[in-house]
């Protein structure tokens, strides 16, 4: 183009997930395409271009960096801004800018693209099984970032001179490993070492061929990935399965699966369009899928559960072991029971000593533990139950400008939660704040994530619970002057869903789960709320019930279904159970006699979660737990069974107003599933029958809201609504009443939601 056509120039800043995803080699052959000039570079806070051409060119040159943008950048916002024209002659990639209080988003981890899988199944490719592969599009990014902008000496890839070949890729804007920051190949970067359970190195020429050979075998081998181990075994072993259930001291909770590809997840389980969606994204969560009677994957992966947690490879090495090993495998979290994911060479070899009998190492520090995303597909919805790799830390928008706030979250299936102008970053699953690991791996989470994204509170968000760890922590930061505001655990529930679903408005809040602090000092978990980001009012909840020993009875739910039956229908009722009449002693059953009328250490419950667990071990199910949920989930998978062709009507609730507030009173329930258990009634129709009468009762609660406040947005939230059956049978009767449903699309249901709403509920009222 001649000089005097160039007469127009733009400054250009590009907001958005827009580094580390090959923004800036597409715009330097976009420009280098239209024959426009000038310069694009990274910062500490966007991407900065400056552009001259002809008016035609600019134009277009705009247009296709909103609509041709790479897959993997998000782009928030493009601000355009006419300058003076400099007379340039040729467009160039600038070194990079660093400004220490800026802040930039973060890419997630990706998930290996189909030209990198290429490269490593070919014999002529110098990349030829090389488990560190990667290229703009796909590889570690979040798991590895010390700082912004995203160059290579603020990851942990500094320490990894690149080769001149690796160099001549990294610096041609024309290569799809340009500026790719994990850049390397066999000759120059990380490389794999295979040790015993002593930590001493085997003699190994190809440590991937001697791992699946050992899997093949019966071994259980920590695998070190982006964001931690992984325990890895053959899932169709039962022997080896059980004997990784023993050692990891998880009985019963279910193992997630990694299969070859799409083929072979479909030879296991049934897999919908949503689904392999999921399956096949960038991200490469944990899906749960349907189970196939024909599958041979061993049932003691997810023990009573026809659901079953599939992954493919999201990793070179991942991928190159699977087709070593032509069998799926799997792939746990290499931790003990709700201990944090572990991540480092020698931590694992002293916290994972006893469980692994080899480990699959190598030299490629972790910045930040990652678990692996969780997701199931309910009324044609994709729902977390666990987010974290291939998702977090991309943020939440927000519907208004909010003040720098960090919430702190519950105790439970922790997420912290930052806000900053119009967006939330809401961090990866973190986990039970009940060791003294997972709280330092909470605190250290929120100093990074506060240094990446240039936060720093002036506000700090908590549960109404004393007791939580996380509002222990909010009190240490109280200390320092910074003021706090505590928010009820249904209020964030709810909130958090409006503002997923982009609401504003009030709501009807459903939030059911196990437990959370009522605004009255009792346990609440069946709430029905009217509320917006400022105020809540309970409008609704399950009747309140005695919780012998409190929180403990949570993993005994043999002891909940007694003291609901005896409190309701008197002592002689709980004999009608052929499993409480099994498990309860007759001196158990005065202690729980006693503490009812007490009332010692057994606190008012308005608990669904609970009300779950005593109707799974009124049915015979399940008396005692390993695991939260466990008594929910069986119940569940019994309702799935359920071969009617619609949901009977056979159990029904009592509704009664007291007070202008409507209390669901649950005796005639409990005394249904006993009539059921008398006649001989099959499990798959009391459960259905159960789940049946929870979502009519749900819709008829809120009808009558909906004809005392002109409200029919209903949003569900809590633990309870990760029950895909529940879920969707409430969402279609909601729907058919004339309701619009609101579920949880951006976050879990669960306890992992409730961050997002402390923080919007705290900044909204201050």
């Amino acid at each position: 183009m001649d000089a005097e056509e160039r007469t127009n120039a733009v400054a250009i800043r590009v907001l958005g997930v827009v580094q580390g995803v090959g923004f800036r080699p597409f715009v330097y052959r976009l420009a280098t395409e239209l024959g426009v000039a000038g310069h694009v570079r990274n910062t500490s806070e966007d991407v900065s271009i400056l552009a001259e051409g002809s008016a035609s060119h600019i134009e277009t040159f705009v247009h296709r960096l909103r609509e041709d943008a790479p897959p993997l950048a998000r782009i928030r916002n493009l601000a355009v801004t006419t300058t003076q024209p400099q007379g340039l002659s040729k467009f160039s990639i600038l070194e990079s800018t660093f400004d220490p209080s800026k802040g930039q988003l973060v890419s997630p981890d990706v998930a290996t693209c189909e030209s990198c899988l290429a490269d490593i199944l070919d014999e002529d490719n110098r990349r030829y099984r090389y488990p560190f592969t990667n290229c703009t599009n796909c590889g570690p990014r979040f798991t590895i970032i010390r700082d912004m902008p995203y160059d290579r000496r603020h990851t942990t890839m500094d320490a990894f001179q690149m080769c001149d070949e690796c160099r001549a890729e990294y610096e041609d804007p024309l290569n799809r490993r340009f500026h790719a920051q994990p850049n390397a190949c066999p000759v120059c970067g990380p490389h794999l070492t295979l040790v015993d359970s002593r930590g001493h190195t085997l003699d190994s020429d190809d440590a991937l061929a001697d791992t699946a050979r050992l899997l093949k075998t019966g071994s259980i081998v920590a695998i070190k990935g982006l964001g931690g181990f992984l325990l890895a075994c053959d899932a169709t072993s039962p022997e080896t399965v059980t004997l990784l259930r023993k050692r990891k001291r998880r009985p019963d909770k279910p193992f997630a699966v990694m299969v070859r590809d799409l083929m072979e997840a479909r030879q296991h389980c049934c897999v919908n369009d949503a689904e392999q969606t999921l399956l096949t994204s960038t991200a490469a969560p944990i899906v749960l899928l349907p189970w196939r009677e024909e599958s041979n994957i061993c049932r003691e992966v997810a023990p009573g559960l026809s659901f079953m947690g599939i992954m493919l490879p999201y990793t070179p090495l991942h991928h190159i072991l699977l087709r070593e090993c032509q069998r799926p495998l799997v792939m746990t979290s290499g931790n003990l029971s709700e201990e944090p994911i572990v991540a480092d060479n020698e931590e694992a070899l002293e916290r994972l000593a006893g469980i692994a009998d080899y480990f699959l190492l190598h030299n490629r520090p972790i910045h930040s533990r990652y678990d692996d995303s969780v997701v199931m597909v309910a009324d044609h919805i994709p729902q977390f139950l666990r987010r974290a790799r291939g998702y977090a830390p991309s943020p939440i928008d927000l519907p208004f400008d909010a003040p720098q706030v960090l919430a702190v979250g519950p105790q439970l299936k922790n997420t912290f939660c930052l806000t900053k102008g119009h967006t939330a970053f809401v961090s990866q699953h973190i986990g039970d704040l009940d060791s003294v690991e997972t709280l330092d791996h909470f605190e250290r989470t929120v100093d990074l994530y506060r240094h990446l994204f240039k936060v720093a509170p002036g506000l700090v968000a908590h549960d109404l619970h004393p007791d939580y760890p996380s509002t222990g922590y909010a009190r240490q930061l109280a200390a320092t002057g910074l003021p706090t505001f505590g928010v009820q655990h249904h209020h964030a529930h709810t909130v958090s869903c409006m503002v997923e679903n982009d609401v504003a408005e009030p709501v009807i809040g459903v939030a059911f789960d196990g437990a959370g602090l009522g605004t009255d000092g009792a346990i609440w978990g069946g709430e029905f709320l009217v509320c917006d980001y400022k105020s809540m009012h309970r409008a609704g909840h399950l009747e309140y019930m005695p919780l012998p020993g409190g929180d403990a009875a949570t993993m005994r739910p043999y002891r909940t279904a007694t003291a609901y039956v005896m409190s309701l229908l008197g002592r002689d009722a709980v004999a009608r159970s052929p499993m409480l009449a099994a498990t309860l002693s007759p001196a158990e059953l005065d202690v729980i006699e006693r503490q009812i009328a007490s009332r010692l250490n057994t606190p008012n419950c308005s608990s669904m979660g609970r009300l779950f667990d005593a109707v799974s071990a009124l049915a015979g199910l399940r008396d005692v737990v390993s695991y939260e949920g466990q008594a929910a989930v069986e119940l569940e998978m019994e309702a799935h069974r359920y071969q009617g062709d619609k949901p009977t009507g056979r159990h029904k609730f009592q509704i009664d107003c007291d007070g202008g507030v409507h209390v669901v009173r649950i005796a005639p329930v409990l005394s249904a599933v006993l009539d059921d258990i008398d006649a001989g009634t099959v499990l798959p129709t009391i459960a259905s029958s159960f789940h049946e009468a929870v979502a009519q009762m749900t819709v008829e609660v809120c009808r009558r809201i909906r004809g005392e406040s002109d409200i029919y947005r209903v949003a569900l939230s809590g633990g309870v609504f990760q029950n895909r059956f529940l879920v969707t049978r409430t969402s279609t009767l909601l729907s058919e009443n004339g309701f619009v449903p609101l579920l949880h699309s951006a976050l879990p249901a669960n306890d992992g939601c409730i961050s997002l709403g402390q923080a919007v509920v705290a900044a909204s009222s201050t």
